[in-house]
C-alpha cells in the first residue's frame, strides 16, 4: 500500500520474497544430490546433473503458488519442474529419502542466515554512529526525566550510551542465534537412506554450512522463536530510540531536531519526524507478531501443518519489519541535530532537589533535609514574582556551611556518568 511506502526496506524483501525461497530450495536439493552422490547413495551421474541443473534452473513462482493451493507446501511442484529439466534417467533421484518439511525449513535457515548478515551490519552501523554522537556530547547536559517529569541532570552521552547497550547486547545474542538444518525425512526417523542417515545428515550439514542438530526438529520450532524474539528485541531497542528522539523534538522541548524532517499538508510551521515515528510503529507491529509467532509452537505430533502454515504466514514479515526498522534506525542515527542552548535552557531548579538533600545529610538526618527541601521547593513556587528558586530559599533559612554556588552547578552532580559513557565506548570496535 502507499500508506506504508515509507516502511519499505527492499533489500530485505529481496532476502525473503518467492524468488529466494525458491533459490533456497533449490540449493538444498542441489547439495542433497552432492552428498549423496559422494557417499554412493545415488548415481555420480545423477548426482553431478541434479547440482548443475539445480544451480541456474529459473522456475516461476506462479506454478508452485498453485502447488500450494493444492498441496500446502511448495516442494512438489517445485519438483516437478525440477524433474522435468532433468534426463529421464535421473529424476527418480531427487529429493531421495527426504521431504516436504525438510527442504522447506532448511531454505528458511539459509534465507534467515542471510537476513541476519545484513541486520548485523546495519546494527553495527548504528551503534557506532551513536558513539561518533555520544563521544561529542561527553559534557553535554540535560535533564534525565523520569515518569516524564525532570530528575536529575544527566550527560547527552549517557543518554545515548543508554540507547547503544541493548544493541550491543543484541549484537551479542546474535552471535548465539543457531542456523540449524533441518533433515529427518518423512517421520523424522531418516529410515529411507538406511544407515546412511545420519552420514548424509552430517555431510549436508556442512555442505549448507549450516549447524548439525542432535535429532530433527521438525515439530520443535524453540530456535525458530528465538530467532523471532530477537527479531522483536531489536525492533523494540530502536522503537525505544525513536521514541526518546520524538519527546525530545517537541516543540515544546526542543532539545533535538532531525534533518530531513517531512512536511504538513496544512501547518507550513511543521516539519514532522516521519522516520522516527515509523520506528515504534514497526516495534509494536512485531511485538504483536512475536505474539503470533509462539502460537506456530503448538506443533501436533511430528508435523501440523496449521502450525506450520502459522509460521511461513508470521515469520518473513518480522524479518522484513525488523530489516526496515534497522534501515530508518541507521538514518536517524545520521540526522540528530542537537540544541545545546534548549538542553540548557529546560533546566529546572527542581532538578537539583536530590542534590541539596544529600549536601543536607551531611548535617542532619536524610529525611529531614528531604522535608526542608520540599518545604523550600513549595516557598519558591509561591513567591515566583520575586524570581526566588529553592535553593535561594535554602540559602537565605540554613546556616550549615553548604556550597551553594557549587550546588546550582549541574555539572557537579552528575556521578558516575562518563565512567557508565566509558564502559559502553569501549565495547565498541574502533
Amino acid at each position: 500500500m502507499i500508506l506504508d511506502a515509507h516502511l519499505q526496506d527492499p533489500d530485505t524483501e529481496n532476502l525473503v520474497r518467492d524468488a529466494a525461497l525458491i533459490r533456497a530450495m533449490l540449493d538444498v536439493e542441489a547439495a542433497l544430490a552432492r552428498v549423496q552422490g559422494r557417499l554412493g547413495i545415488i548415481p555420480g551421474e545423477a548426482a553431478a546433473q541434479i547440482d548443475k541443473v539445480a544451480a541456474t534452473l529459473k522456475i516461476d513462482t506462479a506454478p508452485l503458488s498453485e502447488g500450494v493451493v493444492r498441496d500446502g507446501v511448495p516442494v512438489t511442484a517445485l519438483l516437478t519442474r525440477l524433474k522435468e529439466a532433468l534426463s529421464p534417467e535421473h529424476r527418480d533421484y531427487v529429493h531421495w529419502g527426504t521431504t516436504s518439511q525438510d527442504i522447506v525449513d532448511t531454505a528458511m535457515m539459509l534465507m534467515l542466515r542471510q537476513a541476519m548478515t545484513l541486520f548485523e551490519q546495519r546494527l553495527e552501523n548504528t551503534v557506532k554512529d551513536l558513539a561518533i554522537l555520544a563521544e561529542s556530547h561527553r559534557g553535554t547536559i540535560l535533564a534525565a526525566r523520569t515518569r516524564n517529569q525532570q530528575a536529575v541532570p544527566t550527560t547527552l552521552a549517557l543518554k545515548i550510551v543508554g540507547w547503544i547497550a541493548p544493541l550491543q547486547r543484541h549484537l551479542r545474542r546474535l552471535g548465539h542465534l543457531k542456523y540449524d538444518l533441518q533433515f529427518g525425512g518423512a517421520g523424522g526417523t531418516l529410515a529411507a537412506l538406511g544407515p546412511k542417515g545420519l552420514d548424509v545428515a552430517a555431510m549436508l550439514a556442512g555442505e549448507l554450512q549450516l549447524s548439525l542438530p542432535r535429532l530433527p526438529w521438525h515439530n520443535q520450532r524453540d530456535n525458530v522463536l528465538e530467532i523471532a524474539n530477537w527479531l522483536a528485541g531489536v525492533s523494540g531497542s530502536l522503537g525505544k530510540i525513536a521514541a526518546d528522539i520524538l519527546m525530545l523534538a517537541q516543540t515544546e522541548v526542543g532539545e533535538v531536531r532531525l534533518l530531513g524532517a517531512g512536511r504538513s499538508s496544512a501547518l507550513p510551521q511543521k516539519s514532522n519526524p516521519v522516520l522516527a515515528e515509523a520506528i515504534p510503529a514497526l516495534a509494536r507491529r512485531n511485538a504483536g507478531l512475536l505474539s503470533t509467532m509462539h502460537q506456530s509452537a503448538l506443533h501436533h505430533h511430528e508435523r501440523d501443518g496449521a502450525a506450520w502454515t502459522l509460521e511461513w504466514l508470521t515469520l518473513p514479515d518480522m524479518i522484513c519489519t525488523t530489516g526496515s526498522s534497522l534501515l530508518h534506525g541507521l538514518a536517524i542515527a545520521r540526522s540528530i541535530e542537537v540544541d545545546k542552548a534548549a538542553m540548557t535552557d529546560n533546566l529546572t531548579p527542581g532538578l537539583l532537589a536530590e542534590a541539596a538533600t544529600y549536601a543536607l545529610a551531611a548535617y542532619m538526618h536524610k529525611s529531614e533535609a528531604q522535608l526542608l527541601v520540599q518545604d523550600a521547593i513549595r516557598a519558591a513556587s509561591e513567591c515566583k514574582r520575586e524570581q526566588k528558586d529553592f535553593i535561594d530559599v535554602m540559602s537565605s533559612r540554613i546556616t550549615h556551611p553548604v556550597d551553594w554556588d557549587a550546588l546550582r552547578d549541574p555539572a557537579n552532580y552528575l556521578g558516575a556518568a562518563n565512567e557508565f559513557v566509558d564502559a559502553v565506548v569501549e565495547e565498541i570496535p574502533k
